[in-house]
């Protein structure tokens, strides 16, 4: 047990933060002889894994667990799929490429995604199509108050887009030991719909990729948009797409005819989903802003904040002093929800 650590090398933003106690974590009997000692049973707890979905503000007055659990195992395995559990502080790109290496689909178009394992069932992981929550047979986890360790399927994780029961019945309740993941073996169907990987591919003359191919073209285009956290400090990719009445997407796309979209979660109303990536740069070009520049900064938290129906005034401070007169398309943003 140390004390008074420095998590800076703890998170990718590099922030300056204290732990009051601290430990590594790297195996389930450390947790369970930690936990079951009083001092700590009443004290403020943080599991941290890769460190990329906090921002410190201040030290932590508690226990901070940095999760180091390892191990990938193969629990069952045919001619078509394999079953496998992952312990929670594997490195999530770690396991990808673990996988693609092997030839198992499923998960290569979430490559170069921050994070462990771990964090993956929590907000229900996805990018460019896919969402892991398509791959995950069961999420088995410490129940912190009672230290019993407990398992649910799929089902029982209530995923949504960006949504588990880790994030609401369950959040700050449990820590997530493993996951199990049921992957693709022999014929591969590449999930490729998305725009920008069909474009990454065909620069590359691939009409037919591999995983590996599939893999490759996701990491290309994060880090083309995305900076090394190691150079200058930042935690991904947080946004959520906005999801819009298919009807109101419908009169949108008479006004914007490249207009992307997709289908939403089965279930609900019929609605589509149009990519923020899209959205916020031609918001910003309505009032000639630089989408690289502090105001664009500002129309997007303001943008998010009219729909959150919250206050941000550090947004308002980033605007020209007189920006030119325009009606923007609030209604663009339906049903918008942060994530990372």
């Amino acid at each position: 047990m140390r004390e008074n650590v420095s998590l800076k090398p703890f998170n990718t933003f590099g922030l300056e933060a204290g732990a009051k106690y601290f430990e590594e974590i790297n195996n389930e009997d450390e947790v369970l002889n930690l936990l079951h000692q009083e001092r700590f049973g009443a004290m403020p707890l943080l599991i941290l894994g890769g460190g990329s979905n906090v921002l410190f503000t201040q030290d932590f007055d508690g226990l901070v667990l940095l999760n180091r659990l390892k191990g990938i195992k193969i629990l069952n395995e045919t001619d078509s799929e394999i079953l496998l559990e992952v312990a929670s502080g594997e490195v999530w790109h770690d396991f990808v490429l673990h996988a693609v290496k092997n030839g198992w689909s499923g998960i290569e178009n979430l490559s170069l995604i921050p994070g462990t394992v771990g964090a993956a069932p929590m907000q229900n992981i996805g990018a460019y199509g896919v969402e892991v929550k398509n791959v995950i047979e069961q999420v088995r986890y410490l129940v912190l108050d009672t230290l019993q360790i407990e398992t649910l399927n799929a089902a029982a994780c209530e995923f949504g887009y960006r949504e588990s029961v880790f994030k609401h019945d369950l959040k700050g309740k449990v820590f997530i030991l493993s996951v199990q993941f049921r992957l693709s073996k022999g014929a591969f169907i590449p999930q490729i719909s998305y725009g920008a990987i069909q474009e990454t591919l065909a620069e590359k003359q691939i009409t037919n990729p591999s995983i590996q191919e599939v893999s490759e073209a996701v990491i290309a285009i994060r880090q083309s948009k995305l900076p090394d956290p190691a150079v200058l400090g930042n935690s991904g990719s947080f946004f959520k797409n906005p999801e819009i009445p298919e009807a109101q997407f419908n009169e949108l796309k008479k006004k914007f005819e490249t207009l992307p979209s997709y289908p939403t979660t089965p279930g609900f109303d019929p609605q589509k989903w149009c990519p923020s990536p899209w959205t916020l740069p031609q918001v910003a070009s309505l009032i000639n802003l630089d989408p690289l520049g502090d105001s664009f900064m500002g129309v997007t938290l303001l943008f998010w904040a009219t729909h959150r129906r919250t206050h941000l005034p550090q947004a308002q401070s980033l605007l020209p002093c007189t920006p030119p007169p325009v009606q923007l398309p609030h209604k663009l943003v339906g049903k918008s929800r942060e994530s990372s």
